[in-house]
């Protein structure tokens, strides 16, 4: 009998493959937020190329990071997800019991039903998918587009690369950043329930991963306190979190330093 309570507690062993610079904070941030044992695996770039190890491909193919792995209790093979957002969804159907990291899909009598969703699960599955799939995609050219401008050429290709990356960001980033920054602080505004998250009242795993663009991208997107008030509040919050400064703490005490950037 005891061995079978012993059995009946014993954890899955979740591993977090963490690599420099990257978007695998969001997950470590939210293994904390979910308080789920985890062991963490730290990986840095290299200095020339700023590439990912070729020892992550030893644990995904793809070689990116963030990747965790979940080794259920009896199991003899660990379960290996990659890719942040479907990350961030299977550790909340597993592990989010207790907490309101995961908002309620369903109002009071609607359940099942086609249109009765809660406005918090909506959002929360758009964002889901809006923080890799719309917003990021601009982020990276912006970081594309800054180091076209500070590529080390020689001084008389400098005119040539500076307004190559000026028409990309006039013609092409700065119209889509305003509206994408519009459009968030028009969301926090009308947050349900009076809410201060994108998703309502509580922290949800969207913001969780909703924060990698817009902490990373900030300081090359124009996204100011003067033009988007709300937004810059919000993210000036994410930051404050509890959990994402033991996360920050957390790899601080292990590799020294954290930086966020793209």
């Amino acid at each position: 009998m005891a061995s079978t309570t012993a059995a009946s507690t014993e954890k899955p062993k979740v591993i977090l493959y963490w690599l420099e610079q990257s978007r695998s904070q969001r997950i470590l941030w939210l293994l904390e937020e979910l308080k789920v044992e985890y062991e963490l695996k730290i990986f840095h770039r290299n200095p020339k190329t700023h590439l990912a190890p070729p020892e992550l491909k030893q644990v995904h193919a793809l070689g990116k990071s963030p990747v965790i792995s979940v080794l259920s209790p009896g199991a003899t093979e660990p379960v290996i997800i990659a890719e942040s957002g479907f990350i961030t969804e299977y550790l909340l159907e597993h592990f989010s019991e207790g907490t309101n990291l995961l908002p309620k899909r369903y109002k009071d009598g609607q359940e099942g039903k086609v249109g009765g969703e809660t406005e918090e699960w909506l959002r929360y599955k758009f964002y889901m998918h809006y923080a890799e799939g719309s917003l990021m995609t601009f982020m990276l050219l912006a970081l594309v587009s800054g180091e076209i401008k500070n590529s080390p050429v020689p001084f008389f290709i400098k005119p040539i690369t500076g307004a190559v990356a000026g028409k990309i960001n006039s013609n092409f980033l700065d119209p889509n950043f305003k509206t994408h920054f519009g459009f968030l602080e028009s969301q926090l505004a009308s947050s349900p329930n009076g809410g201060k998250y994108l998703c309502g009242p509580n922290l949800t795993g969207a913001d969780i991963l909703l924060s990698f663009p817009l902490l990373a991208g900030r300081s090359r997107t124009g996204l100011t306190k003067e033009k988007y008030p709300k937004l810059y509040g919000y993210i000036d919050m994410i930051e404050a979190e509890s959990g994402y400064k033991k996360s920050v703490e957390k790899i601080v005490e292990i590799d020294g330093k954290f930086e966020t950037t793209i």
